[in-house]
């Protein structure tokens, strides 16, 4: 007996060591046999990151885990990605294992998890998908030879995403969330399928959205005919987002096409089925919902589907005097009727159409209705529609729970009919649209955090002509602006069905208008982990102004008082053009500081910066008003500050803005070219003018006339740099040159040439020998530097530079005056006659030339010429104590 328990012992052993080292045996085997097998089966590239195999995660079942797989597609589609999924799960029969290499392998069991699966259709009509290669002695076959045989008896996939784009029919079909388990026997030719779903689906069709993450729910048996690969609904139960459905019939996979014949229609005909077609954040609790009425949906689908075909169908949504009440709202949707059909009878995907006829609703005595029909789906699509009522908006939200931050409020009329082809919706043909009727809104607001303050609309009229809509009556006020518009909109219908800008053409008039009622509060979600469509939003303080996108509007304005900033602007007009988010201004005038502006260029928010590029004409400022209300002013021309009068300029200036559409002013650049047409200044204003005034004792700044004083300058990177220019102020020539910072760190040089005659008798005192006329012919030049700061100035004199050019003319005039009377008592021991001067080289024709004399013939003491330069200078800039006197004698 202990001999069988030896063998026993032995024999589990030896199981249990072989089922640890098989792994290890096969895994390696496995993992080139899998990876060779796929990528010798499908036209493209597949690999994954690694390949696990465990004998006892469900034993007697091997377990093969593949993880990271990818299969990358081939030309043309090359590059692009068909699939990716995070883990493989295969389950087989341990036997399996054992099968030789050349032999598939059987699975029982396969699961995907986390997968997206993204398949495409190009406008040529390839399909990345169809990647199974083709039997080469059978072109119709494709090669079966696999490492795998799928006699599975369940499968599953978990937590994946399937994408779907037909550019051939500009389709896209997104799910997300999909969870999907069928059981059941694949080895058998006949066998029942049990299957669980789950997704939240997404349909857009030729860029209209018809499903948005609609849940989509089916639990199903389906009988499995493999021999003949046809599939039928026994029991099942689907639902759309909370619309239950029930389907009867089958599909059927032909050689050449599919078969389709289904039948379904709601299990009820209770009207929360109507309800329960609404998002389910707009359906909630209806369970507790008080219901009249029906609502049923019945629908045949049945046809070949094909290149060429589709199925017909004859889908119908009716309900009859119907009524809902929510339990915690006061009012009630009443007199509810629907009679909707989509239908094809040919099996023609275009000649499917939807119809609506008398789709009513009323809440309290408000009743609105509309009819109309759809047809030509997936080609040029025909729209017909009429749609009249009334409805308080206040009502709605007291009637059905919507979710939404705003609230609604005033009464919307409406009575108009149209029909237009998207063809010529498209391409802005829009006398092929037929439309006639009217629609009003009075006493609408609208409230949000976005928006500093409410809007109001206490009236606006449309009416709809041929291809247009016009805007006979809009009035709108929100804080303390208030506007009216009359004008035109050219493409309504293209706006609201699809993606083209609004375009117009308005006249706007407006009492007062402020820029800053239109700062829109930018938002930022609260909770990072949450889905985008989903995250909570909150308002930040940072407030914008943006240009709407979806404008394109040419609008002729005229605004009493423009509040812009912190500036008022009177009486301003012109014309703006709004596209691409970007506002264009047009021979716009105003007047400000008691004198008149004109501005032309743009102003763009498309970037995540706003920026600008304008002319400016500045004609007749105020100084000090401009000086004082104009930041730009006071940092281009920081010595306005001590100017009284008047300005004009000429601004050539582009740059980004801050939110608000004020200038960034580190980031401005361009030139100007400023008058002063009439001023006075005020030294004791600005530092620097009343330290000049204080070292200058010949000017008197405050009698300083600068009428008619031109400059220009330029300005990039926080710096302005002025031409140099030269103003005479009573008899001394100003050259001005340099720059300065917006910081007000300034680098300038003035050099004054000042006349000698303004230091009177000091002259003779220093240099007797000079007469009236030559100290009123003698004219100094001063340099100076201007460094520092404008409110803390360096002010340095150039002394030593004015000393030598004192000295240099004070001799050159001693030589020649010495010179002069040389020759003249030459030619007068000579006895010429016609005695020429120190310039000529020949005194008659007679007589011997007289040559001048050499530079070290004549004895001049250079010093005491020096020092008489120094002494007239220091004359010129000594203590203002005697300043009086020396204007005087000006």
């Amino acid at each position: 007996m202990k001999k069988v328990f030896k063998i026993i012992g032995f024999a589990l052993l030896f199981i249990v060591v072989l089922l640890i080292a098989a792994p290890f045996i096969f895994e390696a085997q496995l993992k080139d046999l899998v990876k060779k097998s796929m990528n010798d089966s499908v036209d493209a590239a597949v690999d994954f990151s690694d390949l696990d195999l465990s004998l006892f995660r469900s034993f007697p079942e091997a377990t093969l885990i593949i993880k990271d797989v990818s299969i990358i597609n081939n030309a043309p589609f090359e590059g692009d990605t068909l699939a990716f999924g995070e883990e493989v799960l295969l389950k087989m029969s341990i036997n399996e294992l054992f099968k030789s290499s050349d032999k598939p392998k059987k699975l029982d069991e396969i699961r995907l998890n986390n997968v997206f699966l993204n398949m495409k259709v190009d406008s040529l009509g390839n399909n990345n998908y169809d990647i199974v290669i083709e039997d080469p002695k059978d072109p119709e076959k494709k090669d079966s030879a696999t490492a795998f045989s799928f006699d599975l008896k369940h499968y599953e996939i978990n937590d994946s995403k399937i994408q779907f784009l037909d550019e051939t029919n500009n389709l896209k079909l997104f799910l997300e969330d999909v969870n999907h388990s069928g059981t059941g026997d694949f080895s058998l030719a006949s066998s029942e399928l049990t299957t669980e779903t789950e997704a939240l689906i997404s349909l857009e069709y030729d860029s209209i959205n018809y499903l948005d993450k609609n849940l989509l729910a089916l639990d199903a048996i389906i009988q499995m005919d493999l021999e003949n690969m046809k599939y039928s609904f026994l029991e099942n139960e689907a639902t759309i987002n909370q619309l239950p459905l029930t389907f009867d019939g089958y599909v059927k996979v032909n050689e050449d096409n599919n078969e389709i014949d289904l039948k379904f229609k709601t299990p009820s005909s209770d009207f929360k089925n109507f309800l329960a077609v609404m998002p389910k954040t707009y359906a909630r609790n209806i369970e507790n919902v008080d219901t009249q009425g029906n609502f049923i949906v019945d629908g045949t689908i049945k046809g070949i589907v094909d290149d060429t075909y589709i199925p017909t169908m004859d889908i119908k949504v009716s309900s009859n005097n119907a009524s809902f009440k929510y339990p915690d709202l006061p009012k009630s949707v009443q007199n509810i009727n629907i009679d909707l059909q989509v239908l094809n009878e040919t099996g023609i995907a275009e000649d499917t159409y939807i119809s609506f006829d008398n789709v009513t609703f009323q809440i309290d005595q408000d009743k609105f209705t509309t009819s109309g029909k759809i047809r030509n789906l997936t080609e040029n699509m025909l729209v017909d529609l009429a749609l009249k009522g009334t409805i308080n908006l206040a009502n709605i939200k007291k009637a059905y729970p919507l979710e939404i931050e705003q609230d609604l409020n005033g009464i919307l009329n409406a009575d108009l009919v149209t029909n237009f082809d998207m063809n010529s919706i498209e391409k802005e043909l829009y006398q092929n649209v037929n439309s006639k009727g009217s629609a009003s809104i009075r006493d609408f607001k609208y409230n949000s955090p976005e928006f500093p303050n409410e809007i109001h609309i206490p009236s606006a009229r449309f009416t709809f002509n041929q291809g247009n809509v016009s805007v006979p009556d809009l009035k709108l006020t929100t804080g303390q602006t208030d506007l009216a518009a009359i004008g035109t909109i050219n493409n309504l219908m293209g706006f609201l069905f699809t993606k083209q800008q609004l375009k117009g053409d308005f006249q706007v008039t407006s009492n007062t208008f402020a820029l800053s009622d239109f700062k829109v509060a930018e938002t930022e979600s609260t909770n990072e982990d949450a889905p985008a469509d989903k995250k909570p939003k909150k308002t930040t303080n940072k407030e914008s102004i943006k240009i709407p996108s979806f404008l394109d509007a040419r609008v002729a304005f005229s605004i009493n008082k423009l509040l812009y900033d912190d500036l008022v602007l009177n009486n301003t007009k012109g014309v703006i053009i709004i596209k691409d988010e970007t506002a264009s201004l047009q021979n716009v005038t105003s007047n400000i500081f008691d004198g008149n502006i004109a501005l032309n260029g743009n102003v763009s928010t498309k970037a995540t910066t706003p920026s600008f590029k304008m002319d400016l004409n500045l004609n007749a400022l105020d100084i000090a008003q401009s000086f004082n209300g104009l930041e730009l002013l006071q940092n281009l021309t920081p010595l306005a500050k001590a100017l009284e009068g008047k300005l004009q300029t000429t601004l050539n200036l582009q740059g980004n803005l801050n939110d608000d559409l004020t200038p960034m002013l580190t980031s401005l650049a361009g030139n100007a070219l400023a008058e002063i047409l009439t001023a006075k200044v005020d030294p004791e204003k600005m530092p620097l003018l009343t330290m000049l005034d204080q070292r200058l004792n010949f000017i008197d700044f405050k009698n300083i006339n600068l009428d008619k004083l031109k400059t220009q300058f330029t300005f990039n990177d926080g710096s302005v740099e002025i031409k140099p220019f030269t103003y005479n102020i009573k008899g001394i020539d100003v050259t001005v040159a340099g720059s300065h910072s917006f910081n007000m760190d300034m680098d300038y040089n003035l050099n004054l040439d000042v006349p000698a005659k303004y230091l009177g008798n000091q002259l003779g005192e220093t240099i007797g020998k000079l007469s009236g006329e030559e100290i009123d012919a003698m004219m100094v030049k001063l340099p100076i530097g201007l460094t520092g700061k404008f409110q803390s100035p360096k002010i340095n004199l150039n002394m030593d530079k004015a000393v030598s050019d004192l000295s240099q003319k004070i001799v050159a005039q001693q030589k020649d005056k010495y010179l002069q009377k040389g020759l003249d008592r030459m030619n007068a021991i000579l006895g010429n006659k016609n005695p020429k001067t120190a310039d000529s080289t020949k005194v008659n024709d007679s007589t011997t030339v007289v040559t001048p004399p050499k530079k070290d013939s004549i004895s001049t003491p250079e010093k005491k010429l020096e020092d008489a330069a120094k002494n007239i200078l220091g004359g010129i800039l000594r203590d203002k104590k005697k300043k009086t006197d020396t204007t005087s004698n000006q």
